[in-house]
């Protein structure tokens, strides 16, 4: 990450906050919502608390549960959901991993070492004999898989079943759900309900994913295999979450997707119908904050998305990943824009509102970059020394086009992604 070496404020990234701390905690009562989970009888109740200090019980429901989640706010929001939905039915959410009877195991596929990490934690899951439950994009994107297809898992559109897939588990019976939400058109939707339970690891913050999936066909992203094409949550539903969500005292909200600026395009809605609906609904003391978005979609409402930014319930601040200043680079990442269009996001935003930060990311050593390619991404750093940068090297994910091309050396790659700590003011870590 980097930050300004002249003291400016550090902003820390919506898709990276989440990362420390990845089990999930039990939470005072009210950050547990209770909605469509059936109650039990109070001859239930009493063999539940009977039974609740026995780890080997198969009593649905008694056991402990350790859940760790990798990778983007939107999966961290889909982990709350699961935890939220097993604390309501009554099951025991734990930090302590080995005295837990069951793994969930929520993964994130972007990046070659988070996928390594979550399959280590199956391995040592399985070396201690633990139920395993996965999730995530790995084995929404890896559904093949020889070595996860004896696990039961969750699909990241159907973490609403959570409970009966740890039911089984428990049970010694292997559970897969994948699958996709379709609206009432029979159009995919943004996924499971809104409101479902959730315990949320910070409780004054809601992270509220506004879609699902993409626009795009990025030659280098795993993650679109996992979350497929664009699905969007209407906007109804939405504000009856941030207003749900107000009420029980939050004091933020996050907006996350795979891209905020594509929103709607599947529903008929713009991102900035959505925005101002929220904006709406934002009490007094509180604030939005907007989640990541792609230069191309974000073209289309420069002025509204300016607008919103510079209301006082909302963050100036915007993440915008440009991956590459090389305009070569770019079309072979098929990014679908051009380094001039990046530019011209930061300046109109930087001119319209003064005090925005603009966040964004790079990959370093993507295969078809050139030293020529490389100077020009330096210029672009150079030349904005945005106050949040950062910089990953590339990683060949299985199954994408940009994994079949030739790789630069791996040392080649380390050599480039230091260069970038050059750029006075600025330090990277």
């Amino acid at each position: 990450m980097a930050r300004c070496g002249s003291g400016g404020q550090e902003v820390d990234d919506i898709e990276d906050l989440l990362n420390n701390g990845d089990a999930v905690r039990s939470p005072p009562k009210r950050h547990i919502l209770p909605k469509k989970i059936a109650p039990r009888s109070k001859g239930e109740q009493k063999e539940h608390a009977a039974r609740s200090n026995n780890s080997s019980s198969n009593i649905p429901g008694v056991q402990s549960i350790y859940v760790k989640t990798w990778g983007c706010s939107h999966n961290n929001s889909d982990g709350e959901y699961m935890a939220g939905q097993l604390a309501a039915y009554g099951y025991s959410m734990t930090d302590d991993a080995m005295n837990a009877d069951l793994w969930l195991l929520n993964s994130c596929t972007v990046k070659g070492p988070s996928e390594d990490s979550f399959r280590n934690a199956i391995a040592s899951g399985q070396q201690l004999n633990k139920h395993l439950v996965i999730a995530g994009c790995v084995p929404q994107g890896h559904r093949d898989d020889s070595a996860l297809r004896p696990i039961s898992a969750v699909g990241v559109q159907q973490i609403d079943r959570v409970v009966e897939v740890v039911e089984e588990t428990l049970k010694g019976h292997t559970v897969r759900l994948f699958g996709t939400k379709k609206n009432e058109d029979g159009q995919k939707s943004g996924g499971a309900s809104l409101d479902l339970p959730k315990i949320r690891k910070n409780p004054l913050i809601e992270i509220l994913a506004v879609n699902t999936g993409c626009l795009n066909q990025c030659t280098y992203c795993k993650t679109k295999h996992a979350r497929g094409e664009l699905g969007s949550y209407p906007p109804e539903q939405l504000v009856a979450r941030a207003k749900q969500a107000f009420e029980e005292g939050v004091r933020e909200i996050w907006l996350t997707s795979e891209d905020l600026g594509a929103y709607g395009h599947d529903i008929g809605v713009r991102i900035p119908e959505l925005l101002w609906q929220l904006v709406d609904v934002i009490p007094e003391g509180a604030m939005m904050r907007l989640g990541m978005t792609n230069p191309p979609y974000i073209l289309e409402h420069m002025e509204e998305i300016a607008k919103v930014l510079d209301h006082p319930r909302v963050y100036s601040f915007l993440h915008v990943p440009v991956q590459a200043g090389s305009d070569a680079v770019l079309e072979a990442m098929k990014r679908e824009y051009t380094r001039a269009d990046f530019e011209h996001v930061v300046d109109f935003l930087k001119e319209k509102v003064p005090r925005v930060t603009i966040a964004t990311d790079l990959i370093c050593g993507f295969p078809t970059e050139t030293e020529e390619d490389f100077k020009q991404s330096i210029e672009l750093v150079e030349k904005y020394k945005f106050p949040s940068l950062f910089i990953n090297q590339f990683y060949p994910r299985p199954g994408t086009p940009a994994a079949r091309m030739k790789r630069i050396p791996t040392q080649d790659v380390c050599m480039l992604s230091q260069a970038y700590g050059t750029p006075s003011g600025l330090t990277y870590h």
